[in-house]
C-alpha cells in the first residue's frame, strides 16, 4: 500500500522537502514547479503541496495518510488526528504580545485579544480566570492595539523584531511550537509499517536542526 504525504508550501515545506531528498525519497518533488502532486513511483509514495491550513483537513478526512504541520495549527483546529513526532524545526513561541506595560490579566474587565488562533486564545485565558473577547484576524495582527482594535494580541513569535518594530513587546510567553507529523487515524491502522518506516527515515535528519 502506497503513502500519500501532505506537505504545507512555505519555508516549513521547504525544510522538510530538503529533509526528504535528503533522506532519499521525495526527489521528484520539484519546488519551482506549477506541479501539487508528485509521484515518487521508487518508494510508492504520493506527495501534495497544499496550504499550510489545509494540511490538517487533507490527514483528518484520510486524503492524506500523514502530513506536516505546526503544532499552533495542530491547537487551533482540534482535529481528530494522530500526532505522531515532534520535529526540531518550525521552532517558535505562541505568545501574548502587546504594548509596552500593559496588564493582560485584569478582574471584572474583558480583555480584547486579536489573532488567528481564537480557540487557543479563548482556552489559555480561560486557564488564567480571564474574560475575554476575541477578534479574528488573519493579517498584520500588530496593528490591531497599535490602532485600539484590541488590547493585546496572540501569535506566533520567532526572533521578536516585527513587535519591536510596531512598538510591541511579548507581555507572556503561552506555548513552544514546532513542526509535528500528524497521521490520519485510519490510514495509521492499517499502513502502520510504511508510516513508521517514513518517519524512522526523516527523525534520523530531522536530529541534525537539534
Amino acid at each position: 500500500m502506497g503513502l500519500t504525504v501532505a506537505i504545507p508550501k512555505g519555508r516549513l515545506g521547504e525544510q522538510v522537502i530538503e529533509m526528504l531528498k535528503s533522506a532519499k525519497i521525495g526527489e521528484s518533488i520539484d519546488e519551482k514547479s506549477r506541479k501539487l502532486i508528485f509521484e515518487d513511483e521508487k518508494n510508492n509514495i504520493k506527495f501534495m503541496l497544499l496550504k499550510n491550513s489545509d494540511v490538517i483537513t487533507y490527514v483528518e478526512n484520510g486524503v492524506a495518510d500523514i502530513g506536516f504541520s505546526g503544532k499552533d495549527m495542530i491547537m487551533e483546529n482540534n482535529s481528530d488526528i494522530y500526532e505522531l513526532y515532534k520535529m526540531n524545526i518550525g521552532k517558535c513561541k505562541l505568545s501574548v504580545a502587546g504594548i509596552k506595560g500593559k496588564k493582560i490579566f485584569m478582574e471584572d474587565t474583558i480583555l480584547k485579544v486579536a489573532t488567528k488562533f481564537p480557540n487557543i486564545a479563548k482556552k489559555y485565558f480561560d486557564s488564567k480566570g480571564q474574560k475575554i473577547r476575541t477578534i479574528k484576524l488573519n493579517g498584520s495582527i500588530e496593528l490591531a492595539p497599535i490602532l485600539g482594535l484590541s488590547d493585546v494580541i496572540v501569535d506566533i513569535v520567532e526572533t521578536g523584531n516585527t513587535l519591536k518594530a510596531n512598538g510591541l513587546e511579548v507581555l507572556e510567553d503561552m506555548y513552544d511550537i514546532s513542526a509535528m507529523i500528524i497521521s490520519n487515524r485510519i490510514s495509521y491502522k492499517f499502513k502502520r509499517k510504511e508510516i513508521k518506516e517514513i518517519i524512522e527515515l526523516i527523525s534520523k535528519e530531522d536530529e541534525c536542526n537539534d
